[in-house]
């Protein structure tokens, strides 16, 4: 099995600046790619932003210029700093590992960290 533990959120002021960190262990073999996504009330979980284990990084188009995806120092973390947050960026923040199989993939997920941007 593999554990996240997702840290960093909390309430930020609009254009205010958050980094959320995310910390694998376990079975932490055949990573194709680590990523956060995001889920507000009412709304399905979406992605934010993603890296492959070649260190190519994907965004969301409405968090593109603000965040950016890295990987950690530390081995098997990832980090996601955001800046000029805007209200509509509230959400619960997850982390996702994927991994490969002989055949397929599999997800893992953390449980979530809330980030409110509120004035």
């Amino acid at each position: 099995q593999v554990q996240l533990v997702e840290s960093g959120g909390g309430v930020v002021q609009p254009g205010g600046s958050l980094r959320l960190s995310c910390v694998a262990s376990g079975m932490m073999f055949s990573v194709e790619s680590m990523g956060w996504y995001r889920q507000a009330p009412g709304n399905q979980r979406e992605l934010v932003a993603s890296i492959t284990n070649i260190g190519r990084a994907d965004y969301a188009d409405s968090v593109k210029g603000r965040f950016t995806i890295s990987k950690g120092s530390a081995k098997d973390t990832v980090q996601l700093q955001m800046n000029n947050l805007k209200p509509e960026d509230t959400a619960i923040y997850y982390c996702k590992v994927v991994r490969r199989t002989v055949s397929s993939t599999i997800d893992h997920w953390g449980q979530g960290t809330q980030v409110t941007v509120s004035s």
